[in-house]
């Protein structure tokens, strides 16, 4: 039973942080119908940034959330203005291999310039813990949760309290009604790009302690976010939430109790079993 809480309680630690990494690819997708592959790489560059920060600046990782996330709202934007807005309106085909070019741009980048070696932040002794429920969790893991969560909310009231946030939503509902009220739709897609992008960036800072950082290191996420994205229901932003939660829970529990080195195949035999019963996720509707 102890060993059931510890993994119960660690799967939704680990599946706020998955949540928080779909976020973005499920908003972009919600909000106009395109498939980021290079989703992950953007976290990649984040954990550099953050890893950069650490060892020239002596800058804790925490404390690097209002440079790092910043900088890349702002690459999200110019990376709409600069290669989403010219392929928005082509086949879905060619939206996938834009987006697939954009991986290995990014990927081989981090290569030529930080080159293959793995890095990562030391610490002289193990971080402090917090017991929640009875099972200490550690303060970067449950900082990282509780950052997932308050990103979450943050998102939900900007689209149902703001009058920015609706306009984003009127635009993804339907450009050209959205067009005929005077809502500056191109803007309203690059804010999503930013809000997307700086969202995936959050996660690279807050997983930054217990993660290394490499330039392939986006392939441990990139996976795992279209997997929470779709058992959740695509394009719903709660929808990343659920799914992300669920996938850390099953892979957390069943790896714990039955087969550790068969977690990842627990989560994908219950994905399929999953979007067999139910295409449209979770909680999604059907199209």
């Amino acid at each position: 039973m102890t060993l059931l809480l510890h993994a119960t309680v660690n799967g939704l630690i680990l599946g706020l942080v998955y949540a928080l990494v779909a976020l973005g690819l499920s908003f972009i997708w919600g909000v106009m119908d395109v498939v980021n592959l290079a989703h992950a790489e953007y976290l990649m560059l984040a954990l550099y940034a953050t890893y950069w920060l650490w060892a020239l600046g002596r800058i804790e990782p925490a404390l690097a959330v209002p440079v790092v996330v910043p900088l890349f709202f702002l690459a999200g934007w110019l990376t709409y203005h600069l290669l989403v807005r010219r392929i928005l309106r082509a086949p879905l085909a060619t939206q996938i291999f834009a987006t697939f070019g954009l991986l290995f741009f990014l990927r081989y980048s981090a290569f030529a310039a930080f080159g293959p070696d793995v890095r990562g932040f030391l610490e002289a002794a193990a971080p402090p813990s917090v017991p929640v429920l009875g099972v200490p969790i550690a303060v970067p893991k449950l900082t990282a949760a509780g950052g997932a969560l308050a990103a979450f909310a943050a998102l939900a009231l900007f689209l149902r309290r703001t009058k920015t946030g609706r306009a984003l939503q009127a635009a993804a509902q339907n450009r050209d009604v959205a067009l005929a009220l005077g809502i500056p739709v191109e803007r309203m897609y690059a804010l999503a790009w930013g809000i997307a992008i700086a969202s995936v960036a959050l996660a690279g800072v807050l997983v930054f302690p217990f993660y290394q950082v490499s330039p392939t290191i986006g392939d441990a996420f990139l996976l795992v976010a279209f997997a929470s994205v779709v058992l959740g229901g695509f394009g719903r932003v709660d929808g990343a939430l659920v799914g992300g939660v669920a996938i850390g829970l099953v892979e957390n529990v069943l790896g714990t109790l039955l087969a550790p080195s068969f977690k990842l195949l627990f989560v994908f035999v219950i994905f399929v079993l999953v979007l067999l019963v139910r295409p449209h996720g979770l909680i999604g509707e059907p199209a």
